[in-house]
């Protein structure tokens, strides 16, 4: 089972006023890892110090009702989020508006038809369901392990899934596209191929640092580069900026004895984060913690102070759009 960082800041917390929607997240109870719930989360949102405004929940893998009918079993969990969102909305977990957004699960590869599942979200998210991801992640080998939904290979050029994807519009819905750094040409592909969707590319895109690419950050890195600036040129992709304290992402950090601080963070991920940046621009990029799978690496405050070390030299108008507005925008959660 992954172990989790101690949540209490051991840091200052950098601009505290800097207000926050933390547009990735997520909250489970899940064979192989810790649990994490509104519980677990309010309390590393209070510890860390940071002004979180809003969350946006990302489909989880978890709270499936596996005696519907296929394809709907991941509505329960989108029931299960809006019932979480009302809980917090009493207060009674801080001040925090967690789940003001819900990303769910949808099996596009069901073509036309999931367009009856994409309903049956929509009311169970009571109002709050921005969109839906399906996770195309996958690699060849044993190496390294494919996403947890177990995608084929070249999910997002199969004409099943793109008759589906096409349905995401139709609910005014976004899609969260979450793949490896090898796949960025699929979500281009997909991006030009659906022009009026938004896509938000998850986890700066996914570089990878373990299997065949351990130790090769260098050699990776201008191919991933190159495609972040080849994706960055389409309007209606954002991307993410986080995800980068995974284990596949083969910085190493949750092996440590000892956790690394914001500066040691902030040094190793602020090549990619200032390429995505510079590729999307400041108003198609945010800042989000991917909790709690990057909690294996640091704990929620000293993620938050790595991301404000990176943007220091950002504007304050800058530092708003990065930390909060884009992301209300992106996901209507204003």
């Amino acid at each position: 089972m992954p172990s989790f960082q101690p949540n209490t800041m051991t840091e200052p917390v950098l601009e505290p006023d800097l207000q926050i929607c933390d547009p990735h997240h997520h909250l489970w109870v899940r064979e192989g890892w810790p649990r994490y719930l509104l519980d677990e989360f309010a309390e590393d949102i209070r510890e860390s110090g940071h002004r979180i405004e809003e969350t946006v929940f990302v489909e989880a893998h978890a709270f499936y009702a596996h005696g519907r009918p296929k394809g709907f079993e991941f509505v329960a969990e989108t029931e299960a989020m809006a019932g979480i969102a009302a809980m917090a909305e009493s207060g009674a977990w801080g001040r925090t508006r967690i789940c003001a957004g819900i990303v769910a699960r949808a099996e596009l590869l069901m073509g036309a038809v999931v367009a009856e599942v994409l309903e049956s979200h929509a009311r169970a998210g009571a109002g709050r369901l921005r969109g839906i991801r399906a996770s195309g992640a996958w690699h060849p080998g044993d190496s390294i392990r494919n996403s947890h939904t177990s995608p084929p290979p070249g999910l997002y050029g199969m004409a099943d899934f793109r008759e589906g994807f096409a349905k995401l519009a139709e609910f005014g819905l976004s899609f969260e596209a979450w793949q490896y750094h090898t796949q960025i040409g699929d979500v281009i592909d997909l991006a030009r191929a659906f022009p009026d969707t938004m896509i938000m590319l998850n986890h700066a895109g996914g570089p990878l640092g373990i299997g065949p690419y351990k130790g090769k950050h260098a050699e990776v890195f201008p191919g991933w580069a190159a495609d972040i600036r080849e994706i960055g040129k389409l309007p209606n992709v954002y991307v993410k900026l986080g995800g980068l304290g995974m284990p596949i992402n083969g910085f190493e950090f949750h092996k440590r004895a000892a956790p690394p601080g914001s500066e040691e963070l902030a040094a190793t991920w602020r090549p990619y984060i200032e390429t995505c940046i510079e590729a999307f621009g400041v108003e198609r990029a945010v800042f989000e913690s991917n909790f709690p799978v990057d909690r294996t690496s640091c704990s929620y405050g000293v993620l938050w102070n790595a991301f404000k070390r990176i943007a220091a030299g950002c504007s304050a108008e800058e530092k708003a759009a990065l930390f909060r507005e884009n992301a209300l925008r992106f996901y209507r959660c204003a």
